[in-house]
């Protein structure tokens, strides 16, 4: 069994917290050791925010995610922090919306994607950051797309439910993007 070691990293209101809490419930729903540690930038919307999961069949010893196999970057500034950090084999997601210039890596499968404009399409401008997280178990098998779906109705409060189709159409919409 694989152990994932996950940075997402974002703007604060990005969603990015709740793609950790998703990777981490759906970690739990496949009955696999998880860990979810959070890092908040000073400021709550706009300010920086990240968080490392850890996902794994065997139990883990540390939270903390020093050189990720796994980077999702929804803005740029946090892809310019993180990206050094992906171990040779790793994978990169980001936000082709909000960043201008591809990084290039050398051992390293980075993966563009227009989660802005895409959401957009969808009805939605803030599900971007399913749309990104759908890409990124596409590529990845860190959890299912099934498992994710099922932790939404853990996570998401239950005035939010009603979203939850919307958000599974996302993570459909960002696995089709690198799936055959």
């Amino acid at each position: 069994m694989v152990t994932h070691e996950i940075i997402c990293a974002g703007f604060g209101g990005q969603g990015v917290m709740l793609i950790g809490q998703l990777l981490a419930y759906g970690g739990m729903i496949e009955g696999k050791e998880v860990t979810w540690f959070p890092s908040y930038g000073p400021e709550m919307r706009g300010g920086t925010a990240n968080c490392s999961v850890v996902i794994s069949a065997q139990p883990i010893g540390s939270p903390v995610v020093a050189e990720p196999d796994g980077l999702i970057a929804m803005n740029g500034p946090s892809l310019v922090r993180f990206k050094g950090a992906v171990k040779p084999g790793g994978v990169i997601v980001y936000n082709s919306s909000l960043v201008a210039e591809a990084p290039e890596l050398q051992g390293v499968r980075i993966c563009a994607v227009p989660a802005n404009e895409l959401a957009r399409e969808l009805g939605n401008d803030k599900i971007g950051n399913m749309v990104v997280l759908g890409a990124f178990l596409g590529l990845t098998k860190a959890v299912t797309v099934a498992s994710i779906e099922a932790a939404l109705q853990q996570v998401l409060p239950a005035r939010r439910h009603h979203l939850i189709p919307l958000n599974s159409a996302a993570l459909r919409k960002g696995l089709s993007l690198v799936e055959g």
